[in-house]
Formats: structure tokens, sequence, C-alpha cells
């Protein structure tokens, strides 16, 4: 097991893991992302995170996957890529950890490694789960489920849910084909702090990996470089305002059109 910076500077060798905490500390430890137990908050004393560490953080793990997937020789198959094993460190800086069930990625005229059928239920892609045919695009999905948990606040598996919302991918499926319900998917904890046209865009990320059919999901190349634009591009609540669920009640051409209107 080891971890390693998801980003594009400093070392980026597989190495011995740091210790995994749960708390911020002053002497650069790691804690996990955690979606939070039902009425329990795994963070005590924290605000929830903003958008611009979400998209931080979401691009961070996207780099994370694409030196596995692109630049490591052989390379890589994480295989069990969910937001537990994502670590985040000082200014939230993430590191993927915990390689238990990686595997060398097919090579040559192979499309994809025959193997036992193993990872996280919620995070595992159906065409995986299925067929026990791994591909780099079943880390896709699970890339896509993470992204969805960063955004909507939600767990990729809540049994304290509604039969309806229990399954996150499941849920926000019906919702993605009408954008004027997007809002419907942001974590109420940001309170309307987010900017409505990143929004949609991450959303529209989360959408595609998480599409049934293994190829119409984009490859982490491309992942990486609309996530690296949206963390770029920094939002600040005061001066933008709170988008609030009285959008409901607007217009919906109006609504879209006229950004101002939000």
């Amino acid at each position: 097991m080891g971890c390693f910076p998801c980003s594009g500077d400093g070392d980026t060798s597989v190495k011995k893991p740091e210790k995994k905490i749960f708390q911020t500390s002053s002497n650069h430890k790691y804690k996990r992302v955690e979606q939070p137990q039902p009425k329990q908050d795994p963070w005590p004393n924290q605000k929830p995170l903003d958008w611009n560490i979400r998209m931080k953080i979401a691009a961070g793990a996207a780099r994370g996957l694409e030196y596995l997937h692109d630049k490591m020789n052989p390379p890589i198959i994480y295989r069990d890529l969910k937001c537990s094993n994502i670590l985040l460190g000082e200014e939230f800086h993430p590191k993927l950890s915990d390689f238990g069930l990686a595997k060398v990625g097919p090579s040559g005229d192979k499309t994809h490694v025959s193997t036992r059928v193993m990872g996280t239920y919620g995070y595992c892609a159906p065409d995986y789960a299925m067929t026990g045919q791994l591909t780099f695009k079943s880390d896709i999905y699970s890339f896509g489920v993470v992204l969805l948990e960063i955004i909507t606040g939600r767990r990729a598996i809540d049994y304290t849910k509604s039969a309806a919302e229990q399954n996150l991918v499941s849920w926000a499926r019906p919702l993605f084909k009408d954008r004027k319900k997007f809002y419907k998917m942001a974590d109420p904890a940001l309170d309307g702090h987010y900017p409505i046209r990143s929004l949609y865009q991450a959303l529209a990320i989360a959408a595609m990996c998480v599409q049934e059919q293994p190829n119409m999901r984009p490859p982490i190349v491309d992942i990486v470089t609309a996530l690296s634009y949206l963390a770029s591009l920094k939002y600040d609540p005061e001066i933008e305002p709170p988008i609030r669920k009285s959008y409901k009640s607007q217009s919906p051409q109006k609504s879209i059109n006229n950004e101002e209107t939000w």
C-alpha cells in the first residue's frame, strides 16, 4: 500500500503511506476524504468544504489517476478509487492511497484485463462487475462517482435514504437529463455559494464518467484538463450572490440565459 501526490509537481513515485488520520494537523499529516455517516460530523468544528476547495480536490485526484494511467510504465488500473482512499494534506492537497487492488493495465493489442471482480460497491463500474473485464474506463466510472460525491455531499450508497435515492448514480441519472434540475444536485451545505456555470460543467463531467457504456467515458487526460480549468476559476461568494432554491419559481428560460437572476 502506498500513496503519492495528486499533482504535477514534486515526486510522483509510489512511496510508503503517511499516517492516515481524520483531523487536520500541523505536521503535514493527511486526512481521508470521508463522506459523513448519517447524523454524524466526521470533522467537528470544521466548516463544510467550499466550492473552490472541492474543485481543487477533484482536479488533484484526477491528476493522480492520470499519473497511474498515462505516466507509469507499465500503466496501472487503480480499481478501488473512492473518497476514503483520497487523503488531504496541508491546504487540501490530495493524495491517492491504498493500492492493494491495483492491477497492471492491458498492453499491446489487449483491451482489458480479466480478473475476479473486486472493489467497493457503489464505485464499481457496471461493465466490470458483470464481465470481470477490467479496463482504464473502469477507473473513470469510479472517478465519476467520487466527483458526484464531492459535488452533492451524498454518499455513493446510503441506505438511510429512500429506495430511489440510495444509489447516488441511479439518483443522479434522471437529473442529468434536465439542466434546469442541476441545482438539485448541489450539496445543501454549500448554501448556494457556488458558480452555476461551473456546477453545470462539473456535473457534465461526472455524467460522462458514469456512462454505462465504457467507450462513452472520457479519457483521464480530458478530465484533468476540464477540472483543472474549473479549479482555476476562483469563486468569490462576496462578489457573486448565492444561488437560492427560489430558482424553482423563476422562469427557466430567464434563469438559464441571464445568470444575474440567480
